[in-house]
């Protein structure tokens, strides 16, 4: 058997719910690698990620406690594409290394890779298998506005960075549908797993 465990990529854009689906597999003894908690690791106070941003934006970005303002650098780099591309030039090798020493400290059956940015970035190659939460672009919308508290158009703006539904769907190799009610995820996440069980335990 191989020493590398199956990597389950599990992807989704804004507001499609992802993180409750990632719920949902952990409460399976699932472990579950979190790219975003990855982003906010490299960024935390005293990492020299966090040094490079401020020299480059200044202390602006920068908060009373010595925390990244993410919310003025979402600010900067939606509107600015060659200043979101050197964050991105920066960030990504970082957080690939967090993800991979979390991949390898993984204990569970399967292991699941859970990142919005999955198929935008080298991260695609990481995984063995990809499963896309996916809901029309109106309810995507309506639930990101909702659960972040924004206007549709800042919402829009966002969705608009991120690669289209119709690529995402041509890429996955399962897709969860996160139209259904909320109350159906538990049952269909466990279905999906059962599947996840046997690729991993015919993977070598």
């Amino acid at each position: 058997m191989s020493t590398k465990p199956y990597i389950v990529g599990l992807t989704g854009g804004i507001g499609s719910g992802k993180s409750t689906v990632a719920r949902a597999f952990i409460d399976l003894g699932i472990d579950v690698v979190d790219a975003d908690k990855a982003s906010r690791k490299i960024v935390e106070p005293g990492m020299p990620a966090l040094k490079f941003i401020a020299d480059r934006f200044g202390q602006k970005i920068i908060k009373a406690d010595g925390t990244l303002d993410r919310a003025a650098m979402r600010t900067i780099i939606f509107s600015q594409p060659d200043e979101k591309a050197w964050l991105e030039n920066l960030l990504h090798p970082l957080i690939a290394e967090w993800i991979v020493d979390q991949i390898r400290l993984a204990r569970s059956a399967y292991v699941m890779l859970e990142s919005p940015l999955l198929m935008e970035t080298q991260q695609l190659e990481l995984v063995d298998t990809l499963l896309l939460v996916d809901l029309p672009e109106e309810l995507q919308l309506k639930r990101a506005s909702d659960r972040d508290n924004q206007s549709l158009e800042n919402i829009q703006s966002i969705m608009d960075t991120q690669m289209k539904r119709s690529e995402k769907l041509n890429w996955a190799t399962h897709v969860f549908d996160n139209s259904l009610p909320k109350s159906s995820i538990p049952s269909r996440v466990a279905t999906f797993h059962k599947t996840f069980l046997r690729l991993a335990n015919g993977f070598t």
